[in-house]
């Protein structure tokens, strides 16, 4: 390995696990309490400072580039708590000048509400979790918003000073035409957003779709509505940064800088029931290890855990050697710009002639680009990421 002399930039990951109510295509940590539930609220964010003063007592402290609230839904609490929150997090981290606090929220009119008390808190970025302006497939995906409610919670954000936000669509839905997934990029464009995920529908394993799939497009249409919104998202002026993800291009840089550094491989902390974090660390010989960790899941488990001498990690791991390299890859080789090839040695300690080794035929079969200063997918490669990968996991060769 080559010796360290840096860690990672630091984001921080905090998790609100309630909603309103499940949607039956979500596999997140999510849990619903139904309309008018009294929430828990002073007692979760005490918990949640807790939970980060746990976790710097482990890791070398770093100003904190990005912090990303989600869920469930972040938006059922109120402005209060993450006055509390945040201020908790700078007296303890600090901040990097210009850092990017997101809150996901829905478009509901009780959230709505709320946004103005948000950007007061210090959030300075919204995620809207639209998914659809269709209000037939609003409800056939258990959402409890409609379209109208979308754009007018899109107006509620820029009254309120929020003017970077992401939308949140997805397309692949139930019984989903071209011409209908088409329809739905049309009204998200019309708001003008800075930032757009635009993300298929997959079925995922312990979801009510899973169990009793609704008829999902064929695999042609599929490719159409892919190939099609892609275009005329680009088109409009959206450019395509990561294999799901649009931002704004000319002017202020809109990516979502905490995504980014997730895809970067930098560090987070994760904090709040069922979240997940990885951390870096140097050994005695100034190397780097990662170690990853997760938080008790349920919520009323994790409150508890308030009082248990163990406190909130439910687990922890540190990343093998003969398995960072593919983690690295599986994160960097899905920016389409890829990621500067120093950035290979500077966040696994890996040798660039391992890195060469693990990729080899993957580039023989031009899923890599020849760029000889970055790791980037072709083209094609972005087409057949998954490919890509599985072939960068099985050319797995012996440790230098």
């Amino acid at each position: 390995m080559t010796a360290r002399t840096a860690l990672p930039p630091l984001a921080l990951y905090v998790h609100v696990p309630w909603c309103v109510r499940k949607c039956p295509y979500c596999d997140f940590n999510s849990h619903g309490v139904g309309h008018g539930a009294v929430l828990p609220e002073a007692e979760y964010v005490e918990a949640l400072i807790e939970d980060l003063d746990q976790d710097l007592a482990l890791i070398e402290p770093r100003a904190l580039r990005s912090i990303f609230i989600g869920g469930g839904t972040p938006s059922l609490l109120s402005p209060d708590a993450y006055v509390r929150l945040l201020e908790a997090c700078e007296a303890r981290l600090g901040f990097e000048p210009g850092i990017e606090i997101t809150l996901e929220a829905n478009p509901g009119t009780v959230e709505r509400t709320r946004f103005e008390g948000y950007r007061q808190a210090g959030i300075n970025r919204l995620s809207l979790g639209i998914q659809s302006f269709d209000d037939a497939l609003l409800a056939e995906l258990g959402r409890i918003h409609s379209g109208d409610d979308a754009e007018r919670a899109v107006e509620a954000a820029r009254a309120a000073g929020f003017y970077n936000f992401n939308l949140d669509l997805m397309h692949g839905l139930p019984g989903q035409s071209v011409e209908g997934a088409l329809a739905d990029i049309e009204r998200a464009l019309s708001l003008s957003p800075e930032h757009l995920s635009w993300y298929q529908l997959t079925l995922e394993p312990n979801t009510e779709f899973f169990s009793h799939p609704p008829r999902m497009p064929e695999e042609e249409t599929l490719f159409d509505i892919q190939d099609e919104g892609h275009a005329r998202l680009e088109a409009a002026g959206l450019e395509r940064y990561e294999i799901s993800a649009y931002a704004r291009a000319g002017g202020l840089d809109r990516r979502a800088r905490h995504n980014l550094n997730y895809w970067r491989f930098g560090d987070y902390l994760g904090i709040g029931a069922g979240a997940h974090g990885k951390l870096s660390r140097l050994d005695s010989d100034g190397e780097l290890t990662a170690t990853r960790r997760w938080k008790s899941r349920q919520p009323e488990s994790y409150l508890k855990r308030r009082r248990d001498p163990r406190g909130f990690v439910a687990g922890q791991r540190q990343i093998e050697r003969d398995e960072i390299g593919l983690e690295f890859l599986m994160n960097a080789l899905r920016l389409v710009e890829g990621v500067p090839l120093e950035l290979w040695q500077a966040r696994t300690g890996l040798s660039n002639a391992r890195l060469a080794a693990q990729t080899a035929r993957a580039r023989s079969m031009m899923l890599l680009a020849e760029d000889p200063g970055r790791i980037k997918a072709s083209p094609r490669g972005l087409l057949f990421l998954n490919d890509l990968l599985a072939l960068c996991e099985s050319a797995r060769v012996p440790l230098e």
